[in-house]
């Protein structure tokens, strides 16, 4: 089916987008905002559970129209570092397998809205949507929920079957594009670099927009996607000499100090607040490592245990970027900020090259 005769004259393309955590919706975002620059006659239809707000505030040159649609569960988190096994199963159970109801109502919407291509942010349900459909499938990740969930399950549980499942679903794609840092590697039809967006407003405006000064040291403290209550802020407070920013830490802009709390939305783009950084401490996810590494900026990364991805990405950090390992626990408790010296004395490192984005772009603009 490579060279499916599906594809027509229409540059609208279906996105299926993965809701876990914004991760995925920042990496698609980078894509398609790559494809604008490019082309700027391509719509996109966005099918996902994630706010329509993150692809508004993201996407400036792309044109896009969003359909609210659960296309993917991933993992239920507790917290940012603590995954709820029973309740991912129970949502499993009620999510997988698709229903061909389910699949034949998406394919038509997709055929009445004329896409001649669909593309998976790690959503499975694209893939049967775009057969039933008459479009191919190009799926683009580091790591497919198959093989995520085969690090919870057993061979006798549910979980194994939804593994199964999924994975042959994930292996019927037409095109299958995988970004670095990649989990496990197989035949593709295109590795790229990491794929992260691009700052769009200059460091020093951002620094003064903000109230932090010229020549001042500032520290972003994040946990990605999901929202996070930070216990450690009277710690920061009496480094009084640093900013501290806290993305997604309250509902509302606050000033503390010389720290500021930064609702998710805020209007501040969060790769601005990274690239305006001297440093960025927190979780390591695809987008933040990818979002750090074209910033050039310094990270102080916290691992997952329970998680197979970081360990693949921490490998990538380590060789690649101007990093420290941090636990979970001094993370929490806010004894990191002890190593802060050693982190922002770190040799620095050139900024990232290309940006894998743009390397999906012109794949995505060859095929339609």
């Amino acid at each position: 089916m490579k060279n499916s005769e599906s594809f027509t004259k229409s540059k609208r393309i279906a996105y299926f987008v993965s809701p876990h955590g914004l991760g995925h919706a920042a990496r698609a975002a980078a894509v398609m905002e790559s494809v604008g620059r490019m082309d700027g006659t391509v719509h996109f239809d966005i099918f996902t559970t994630v706010p329509d707000w993150f692809f508004g505030d993201s996407l400036k040159t792309a044109r896009f129209t969003y359909h609210k649609l659960a296309t993917d569960l991933g993992l239920v988190q507790k917290t940012a570092f603590e995954v709820d096994l029973g309740e991912t199963l129970r949502r499993l159970n009620d999510f997988l397998p698709f229903s061909p109801t389910q699949i034949a109502e998406a394919a038509k919407l997709v055929k009445t809205l004329h896409c001649s291509l669909m593309i998976c942010e790690i959503a499975p349900m694209g893939i049967p949507v775009a057969a039933e459909a008459g479009i191919a499938s190009v799926l683009v990740e580091n790591f497919t929920w198959d093989w995520i969930y085969r690090q919870y399950s057993t061979d006798t549980d549910s979980l194994s079957a939804h593994s199964l499942y999924l994975q042959d679903l994930f292996a019927a794609a037409n095109y299958h594009i995988q970004t670095e840092p990649v989990c496990r590697r197989i035949k593709a039809d295109l590795t790229t670099a990491p794929v992260g967006r691009n700052a769009r407003t200059p460091a020093d405006v951002i620094r003064n927009q903000l109230g932090v000064p010229t020549n001042a040291k500032m520290v972003v403290v994040t946990t990605g996607g999901i929202p996070q209550a930070y216990g450690f802020t009277d710690r920061l407070n009496k480094l009084d000499q640093i900013f501290f920013v806290l993305p997604g830490a309250g509902a509302q802009m606050q000033m503390r100090g010389n720290v500021l709390i930064v609702p998710h939305r805020s209007g501040f783009f969060h790769p601005d607040l990274i690239n305006a950084a001297d440093a960025v401490v927190g979780k390591l996810g695809y987008s933040t490592l990818a979002e750090v590494f074209y910033a050039g900026v310094f990270f102080g990364y916290v691992g997952r245990a329970d998680f197979r991805e970081s360990e693949r990405l921490e490998v990538f950090v380590q060789k690649h970027m101007a990093a420290m390992a941090l636990d979970e626990s001094e993370f929490a408790n806010g004894n990191w900020t002890d190593r802060l010296d050693d982190l922002l004395a770190l040799p620095h490192t050139r900024p990232g090259g290309i940006n894998g984005a743009e390397q999906i772009g012109r794949f995505i603009l060859d095929l339609i």
